[in-house]
């Protein structure tokens, strides 16, 4: 379900809009400069296909964008839960950096091929958390302020874009505001996993 949550940045406990409704939320979200499209989603992703099968899957409108757009790398970020204790720990890692708030010199474009996660835009005052799911293509402009929750048991398969050949590089703000907002989990009602 795709969802946008608004909150003032200094109220957490403040909710501005809540909506599932998606011209809603392109609309809100391109007042700030932030697009929400959608793509077709192509057959279901499992742990066991690799990047360069998920990226033909959808060849045409990764060119297309990718053309239009400058973008001189494309990559796939994915977590897929799993009964591994290394795996846990994997992604307790990678949950806790990008749960911290930070910008990029680029634009950040990403494509839901699978599963879903959060994305906290701090924008003009509020907190604008938007949750992206299978079929979102969501383009964050440069220098925006944010930050990522991919949830607790984290499952997801997203296509990622760049201007640049060195990939995903965060400025990292030091604000402490993230740890005061809901969690991915919190936002959808999904229950935290138990202690192993």
């Amino acid at each position: 379900m795709t969802l946008l949550q608004l909150m003032p940045d200094d109220a957490p406990e403040t909710v501005l809009l809540r909506t599932t409704d998606t011209t809603v939320i392109a609309k809100t979200l391109a007042g700030h400069g932030v697009e929400l499209r959608h793509w077709p989603v192509r057959g279901p992703v499992t742990p066991q296909d690799d990047s360069d099968e998920i990226l033909e899957r959808y060849c045409a409108e990764v060119d297309e964008l990718s053309a239009r757009e400058g973008f001189r790398l494309v990559d796939v970020a994915r977590l897929h839960p799993s009964d591994d204790p290394a795996w846990a720990e994997q992604a307790a890692k990678a949950r806790t950096t990008f749960l911290e708030e930070h910008r990029h010199a680029e634009n950040e474009v990403r494509f839901f091929a699978h599963g879903r996660g959060c994305f906290y835009l701090h924008l003009d005052g509020q907190v604008l958390a938007t949750v992206c799911e299978a079929g979102d293509l969501l383009s964050v402009p440069a220098g925006t302020r944010h930050w990522f929750d991919m949830g607790t048991r984290p499952d997801f398969t997203a296509i990622r874009f760049f201007e640049e050949e060195d990939g995903w590089v965060g400025d990292f703000t030091g604000d402490p505001l993230a740890r005061s907002f809901p969690t991915l989990d919190a936002l959808v009602g999904t229950p935290a996993p138990a202690a192993p």
